[in-house]
């Protein structure tokens, strides 16, 4: 089968799994996984489902919380059809389970030589774990979601705490998803309304893909953008009968979510669902871990960074763009400043952070001076992003309608971490967004003045 725009709104999730397909980009995709089941009673169907993908004997992982909302139930479901399993259950619950070295040396050390599938019962941070040690051990995962919030069921990569820096990592998608729409709709309504406001990011992460495909003729994929089009379309069309927990509602919204993680998958990073609005949350996420601060939820901090990353975007559509003064802004690019500010903000983490950039290039004066001529070149192209991208009003519009937090002060995160959020979480990763363009523009600073302006 073929991928084509005109073929997307069709396809059931089901028929992106299974194969190779062919795509009108000019590139395959494929996605390693055999079964997807999201259906109410989904979970008296895991034994079976390891069954049929030859499994012998599971690891089952879960944390305090999802124990008791949905791994018990599992286990009663394994001991029922005699498959061989162990657990490994973390004492934390899932607000406080931290994805570092101890955890994962946790399930490394429970994992025994005759166990050939890790069984993840859970959702962001134990989905995560699950990838990456599985990954690590050569053998594949399983996921049983207990809550609808977040978008990396399905994708490849795997975000790990080392050493308090974010950082992602390399892994494979689960072989399953099995997602009991009883189990999910019954979440807590702060995880289900996290998922949703995760889906509200990709209208910066899209625009910040096609931003970067026209300055560094970065890979883009327009089917791909498609799907996750259709994922948006699909849980704002159903927010409020997401708030009522009813069915059909929440199995669309776990099937929008896992259709975002495919899309990340067929591309092989994690461009079509995660961009300047995630770097902002890696940072927050960065700076409470340094205050030894609880986290916030992955999707609750996306849609408040998705907020301010599209008012940048209005920003920058209404402003007159001085291309003789962004060069002259790059000449005197200060580098020990810029350094110092990096040592400043990420602390422990900063040699890190430093290598990565020295590595990239990004701050190299003939890159940023090669990036502007491009920029002025495709000006056209680029003012048109920043004057389709839908408004930051209207993404607080969604927020609101959704009873989500909005605004940074609505989770503890105060208007000085916010702008320095803006001017600073560029650095997290070597992905081109709005903040890298407004930094080579000369611009950065300035509107995050202007957003702190507006938050108080």
């Amino acid at each position: 089968m073929q991928l084509t725009l005109d073929n997307i709104d069709a396809l059931k999730i089901t028929d992106y799994i299974g194969g190779e397909l062919s795509c009108t980009c000019g590139k395959p995709h494929s996605i390693q996984m055999d079964k997807i089941v999201i259906e109410e009673g989904a979970v008296n169907k895991t034994a079976q489902v390891l069954e049929e993908l030859g499994y012998k004997k599971a690891l089952l992982v879960a944390d305090a919380n999802t124990w008791k909302a949905c791994g018990q139930l599992v286990a009663m479901v394994l001991k029922k059809e005699d498959f061989p399993f162990k657990t490994c259950i973390f004492a934390e619950s899932s607000d406080d389970l931290v994805p570092d070295e101890a955890a994962t040396g946790k399930i490394f050390i429970q994992a025994d030589a005759d166990v050939d599938v890790i069984l993840t019962v859970g959702s962001g941070v134990l989905n995560d774990l699950g990838k990456f040690v599985s990954c690590k051990l050569n053998i594949d995962t399983v996921i049983v979601a207990t809550a609808p919030s977040m978008d990396g069921f399905a994708s490849t990569g795997a975000a790990l705490i080392v050493g308090d820096l974010k950082t992602s990592y390399q892994a494979v998608c689960p072989r399953a998803i099995i997602g009991d729409v009883d189990i999910l709709r019954n979440a807590p309504m702060p995880m289900i309304i996290a998922g949703w406001s995760d889906i509200i990011g990709k209208y910066s992460a899209l625009a910040d893909w096609k931003i970067s495909q026209i300055i560094n003729n970065e890979f883009y994929c327009d089917v791909t953008v498609k799907m996750v089009k259709k994922s948006i379309k699909t849980c704002m069309d159903n927010i409020e009968k997401i708030k009522q927990r009813d069915a059909v509602a929440i199995k669309n919204l776990m099937e929008g979510l896992v259709l975002t993680g495919i899309a990340m998958s067929f591309v092989g990073i994690s461009r079509p669902a995660s961009g300047s609005e995630h770097h902002l949350a890696h940072y927050w996420e960065m700076q409470f871990l340094f205050a030894h601060k609880k986290a916030i939820f992955h999707g609750t901090k996306v849609g408040i960074g998705t907020a301010i990353t599209t008012r940048l975007y209005e920003l920058l559509r209404d402003a007159d763009v001085d291309f003789v003064q962004a060069a002259q802004k790059a000449k005197a690019f200060d580098v020990a400043k810029w350094k110092a500010d990096v040592e400043t903000y990420y602390r422990q983490c900063s040699p890190e952070i430093l290598a990565l950039s020295e590595k990239d290039g990004r701050n190299s004066l003939t890159n940023r001076l090669e990036r502007l001529q491009t920029i002025e070149k495709h000006w056209q192209e680029i003012h048109e992003v920043c004057t389709d991208i839908v408004s930051s009003e209207k993404i607080k519009e969604i927020l609101y309608s959704a009873n989500a937090p909005v605004n940074p002060q609505d989770v503890g995160i105060d208007c000085k971490m916010a702008v320095d959020a803006i001017r600073m979480a560029k650095e997290v990763r070597n992905r081109y967004t709005i903040l890298g363009l407004l930094a080579d523009l000369g611009m950065l600073d300035q509107f995050s003045e202007q957003i702190g302006k507006e938050l108080k």
